[in-house]
């Protein structure tokens, strides 16, 4: 149906390809975290092979937990993520709390990301005497424009800053290994090991777990990817076993130049490392990788986010106007609401403590995806399943205990936000279920 200003209601593009599957996995998942992580492990793990080990732990819990999502995501290729398959497996109003979880935390995660922009331009000396918000909105500014421009050219910026952002961190991991000298191992080096505490280990584990995170953004995708049913399976678990490798390469560059209790005593282990070889201009290749990173992903985060409000305004949950899309395959109404939500919670400074309250419903919607996978393997055992996961349903129990292991973790370390986002979600289902209900028509088929 045209849409007056040449808009087209509820059509996209099926344009993207494998290569762009790839690209968003890995530029979902690798960010600052890699840069900053591994000084948190070593503190809880200071011996090497066990460092080396809860990273590989971490990446095959990452590979039990995509098993119930591939095979939701190729079998289910909506658009939106998990608010379409939550919706398709539970009803409309859960669907509708993990829509509304999602979008929102979305843009919170890309309003954190402006802000650390910001900041990170200034510590180049550039934008001194700017605000932080100015700069923080000029990338929100920039990677809307890229988005806006169709699907075709954001996805091509995407694949470009994926691989940008993956080659940086090989050069960087070469270079560690080729100019630095490893350093000596202490002579006693058991006897200098503190011993490991069981709360510091789990704290680093979570650390870890969070760091894959971000894997599961090709579902995001189902109705533009070009046969999902394969593609989303290929470029899933194929961008998760590349960043396992990225992560492992990182960590073993690391241990080749640092020590365990350096790596434990540092901020950012990349930067003392790079400095050991560069000399003060490491800290500034650290900070030149960490804001093409933060970009890759804030330019995904906005292309996503206006995917979940797309698919949610199409089955009525949001307004009508934010199914709209251009001819070019961008829903441009739903990628401006999406960006400038995340303007406006930039420019608040009041992103931090929102963001703690969204960690636990990521968790939620985790463990809701997994559960998922069961129930529609009952409900409708006649799907077609281009994957089905191996050991059904054990990879999907064990990702569910993950979660929920995290979760109470992290209720545990603070109960108040993780409250609040839980409390928040129900809110808007309760809400829904009052009032919203009745006006939201079936959801739309692939």
């Amino acid at each position: 149906m045209r849409k007056p200003g040449g808009a087209v209601a509820g059509h996209l593009l099926r344009i993207l390809g494998l290569v762009f599957g790839l690209a968003v996995v890995v530029g979902g998942v690798v960010g600052q975290g890699i840069l900053r992580t591994p000084g948190l492990v070593a503190g809880a793990l200071p011996d090497a092979r066990l460092i080396m080990l809860l990273w590989l732990i971490g990446g095959i819990a990452v590979l039990i937990d995509a098993c119930a999502v591939v095979e939701l995501g190729a079998s289910i290729p909506l658009e939106g993520g998990p608010y379409a398959i939550t919706r398709r497996c539970y009803g409309p109003t859960y669907g509708t709390v993990v829509g509304w979880a999602d979008w929102i935390n979305s843009a919170l995660v890309v309003a954190f990301l402006s802000v650390v922009f910001g900041e990170y331009c200034q510590r180049l000396g550039i934008g001194g005497g700017l605000p932080i918000a100015f700069i923080s909105l000029g990338l929100i500014a920039a990677c809307t424009a890229s988005n806006w421009a169709g699907t075709r050219l954001s996805g091509a910026s995407q694949t470009v800053l994926s691989a940008l952002k993956g080659a940086a961190l090989i050069a960087l991991v070469l270079t560690l290994f080729v100019v630095a000298p490893q350093h000596p191992a202490p002579a006693s080096a058991a006897a200098a090991h503190p011993p490991i505490l069981a709360a510091a280990a789990l704290v680093a584990a979570g650390a870890v777990f969070n760091t894959y995170s971000g894997w599961n953004s090709t579902i995001y995708f189902g109705e533009e990817i070009v046969a999902p049913e394969r593609n989303v399976v290929r470029a899933t678990f194929g961008g998760i076993l590349f960043v396992i490798a990225l992560y492992l390469a990182v960590n073993a560059a690391l241990l080749h130049v640092l020590t365990p209790a350096e790596m434990a005593g540092s901020k950012l282990p990349a930067g003392d490392a790079a400095i050991r070889i560069f000399g003060p201009g490491g800290d500034t290749l650290i900070t030149v990788l960490s804001l093409l990173s933060i970009g890759a992903i804030a330019n995904l985060y906005i292309m996503l986010n206006s995917r979940v409000g797309f698919a949610m305004a199409r089955d009525g949950v949001l307004p009508a106007q934010l199914a709209r899309t251009s001819r070019s395959g961008t829903p441009r109404v739903a990628l401006a609401a999406s960006a400038l939500v995340a303007a406006a919670v930039a420019a608040s400074g009041t992103y931090d403590q929102i963001i703690s309250a969204t960690v636990a419903l990521s968790l939620c919607i985790s463990t809701s995806m997994n559960l998922a996978a069961i129930v529609m393997r009952l409900r409708e055992p006649k799907l077609a399943r281009p994957f089905r996961m191996p050991l059904y349903p054990l990879p999907a129990l064990v990702a569910i205990t993950i979660n929920l292991a995290l979760l109470a973790g992290l209720l545990f370390e603070d109960p108040w936000h993780s409250a609040i986002g839980i409390a928040a979600a129900l809110a808007l289902g309760v809400a829904y279920t009052l009032f919203g209900a009745s006006q939201v028509s079936a959801p739309a088929a692939a």
